[in-house]
């Protein structure tokens, strides 16, 4: 597989230093470096990148807000001379964070961990059995069949999963797109159950595993949907 991919930096010579590093790694084709946010950002709405290099300190714009601010996320790999933003570039999903300078060696190592998450996150299109959540500044494979419970804490939701939970810093609505709908149902604000781990349910609630989950008033249709599944 070859990744297609741009770099945004307001130093050119950190472009350079990308480009060459880029030409030295089989699998990933550099199509075109930026200075200009705003260039960049064109480019972007006509044509796909795979990975996005971006540099966080830049006069116009901050990295992370530029890279919230699209409607399309390539896989992104911060680049800056700040460690300061290491804990928000995180936060924003990225799948490393190079400290300028960098050695070839740490940025083929960010490389092969895009690919790797490009890979897969390809693959689950076709057959999704797992997925990737972050957890402590990496990405842990979850298999959806040991997920007994996924539920909400403030600005980390925690997967119950065997032989301890797993906290990971998202909220529940990006999780819940993240799952296949026919697989898990969210109940409550503060809840989402596989649906093939429901022991019992009424209206109001429903056992999961040995633990009893509230319907939230806004899920009102939870019911009716697990007497079609369970009909």
């Amino acid at each position: 597989m070859i990744l297609k991919a741009i770099a945004l930096d307001d130093e050119p010579l950190a472009l350079q230093i990308i480009l060459k590093y880029c030409n030295k790694i089989s699998f990933l084709q550099l199509e075109k470096t930026f200075t200009n946010p705003d260039e960049a950002i064109e480019y972007l709405k006509k044509n796909k990148v795979d990975i996005l290099f971006l540099d966080i300190q830049m006069p116009d714009i901050n990295g992370i807000q530029f890279y919230k601010s699209l409607t399309q996320k390539p896989t992104v790999i911060f680049t800056t001379a700040f460690k300061d933003y290491a804990v928000e570039g995180f936060n924003v999903e990225a799948i490393d964070y190079l400290l300028k300078p960098f050695e070839f060696d740490r940025f083929l190592k960010a490389a092969y961990k895009a690919k790797e998450f490009i890979e897969y996150t390809s693959a689950q299109e076709l057959n999704i059995n797992s997925i990737y959540v972050k957890v402590n500044y990496e990405m842990m494979k979850i298999n959806l069949a040991d997920i007994g419970l996924i539920e909400a804490l403030d600005d980390y939701i925690k997967i119950h999963i065997k032989p301890y939970p797993v906290l990971t810093l998202m909220t529940l609505k990006a999780m819940s797109e993240k799952l296949p709908e026919n697989l898990f149902i969210r109940v409550h604000r503060s809840y989402i159950i596989p649906i093939h781990k429901v022991e019992k349910f009424s209206k109001t609630k429903i056992l999961v595993e040995g633990k009893e989950i509230p319907i939230g008033s806004s899920y009102s249709n939870v019911y009716e949907k697990l007497l079609q599944i369970n009909g």
